[in-house]
């Protein structure tokens, strides 16, 4: 079977809407797959026209394509559990956040703080959403990913005072199990990568997440 279809919500999600259905989170990335571009502007667009309260686009991304050199200034920042799967994405994006005013357009329409950092924070996630989906279109997956040295980062990378990074996204295509065997000399981290892959893919039941009527009574059809 396709990792797609393996992969696919079920039962219960047959009717969403592709690349909603497709749509898991790879950890072993083709390390030999690299993005144009071209590829990556369209990926970032589709975060630029994410909603946002008052059109305020509080998000903020760091481009760092495997190789470059701000790829080579994150990955030390990884902790332990993903500095063995990130690497091998095409891309990382390192999504943040404004929180507070920018000191060198304080007045500009989008140089003032969010009104809600609340509310901001929800619209970085929107626009992080656009993109795993904008990439799935394109026959890319996505993984998202918390666990970095923030300050570490933010002081390698240079990011402002004004934004608060948030979490990752790595991009790429998965690598085929078949390519595993030349891919693991000196990987040892592979196979656990791969069993995380291959674990069933569960949520929670539509009753635990949605109410109707009153708080914490099932939402039914």
């Amino acid at each position: 079977m396709p990792a797609d279809e393996q992969h696919a919500p079920r039962p219960g999600a047959e009717a969403l809407a592709e690349p909603l259905r497709s749509r898991w989170s790879p950890s072993v990335f083709d390390p030999h797959h690299d993005l144009s571009s071209a590829d990556v502007e369209v990926l970032l667009r589709a975060a630029q026209w994410a909603p946002s309260a008052g059109n305020s686009q509080p998000w903020r991304y760091l481009v760092a394509p495997r190789g470059s050199a701000a790829h080579d200034l994150l990955v030390p920042t990884l902790s332990r559990g993903n500095a063995g799967w990130v690497p091998r994405a095409s891309l990382v994006l390192l999504a943040g956040v404004q929180v507070a005013p920018d000191p060198h357009d304080p007045d500009g329409p989008y140089g003032s703080a969010p009104k809600s950092v609340d509310h901001a924070r929800h619209d970085l996630g929107q626009a992080s959403a656009h993109i795993t989906l904008q990439a799935r279109a394109m026959g890319l997956h996505t993984h998202q990913f918390a666990g970095f040295d923030r300050p570490a980062a933010c002081a390698a990378l240079g990011v402002p005072s004004y934004v608060e990074l948030m979490t990752g996204i790595a991009v790429g295509v998965p690598l085929a199990e078949s390519a595993d065997e030349g891919l693991a000399a000196g990987d040892d981290l592979i196979e656990s990568d791969r069993a995380r892959e291959r674990r069933g893919r569960e949520r929670r039941l539509l009753g635990e997440i949605a109410f109707c009527g009153r708080w914490g009574e099932p939402w039914t059809t």
